[in-house]
């Protein structure tokens, strides 16, 4: 073979490579779930739901419904998320509790740090490391 048709051999596989990168990385920016912001009883209520999913108990199920639409009238709860767990709640109604406790451990767990930052949990952690620093430059 010539030195043009290795070279073309191997662009083949360098596209198809690159296509393929191209879509995991669209995945995994439009497949993740929306995040839920910094609102300490959004975060636990959405706590509280997963215990009621986990639990399959509807009574809190319906409980956390109530409070979720109330966080999103309130403005404290984004809509995208508020749609998104609303769709969990469905689920679970649906009698598919082991799917929405799945899809809600997934929502969990990909909530990023940078925006649960802000805490007031954390800005108490914050505040002390700080006045440690503080202690420490003297």
């Amino acid at each position: 073979m010539n030195n043009l048709t290795t070279w073309r051999a191997g662009l083949v596989p360098a596209f198809v490579g690159s296509v393929v990168l191209l879509i995991a990385c669209w995945f995994d920016w439009w497949g993740s779930p929306p995040q839920m912001g910094t609102d300490e009883n959004v975060f636990k209520t959405v706590d509280a739901l997963f215990t009621a999913v986990t639990a399959r108990d509807e009574k809190l199920l319906a409980d956390c419904d109530q409070r979720l639409h109330a966080l999103k009238d309130a403005g404290k709860l984004p809509g995208e998320t508020a749609t998104y767990l609303d769709n969990v709640i469905g689920r679970a109604r649906a009698g598919r509790w082991e799917s929405a406790a799945q899809t809600l451990y997934d929502f969990m767990r990909a909530q990023r740090r940078e925006v649960m930052r802000d805490h007031p949990k954390n800005e108490k952690d914050r505040s002390i490391s700080g006045k440690k620093q503080q202690g420490s430059d003297r």
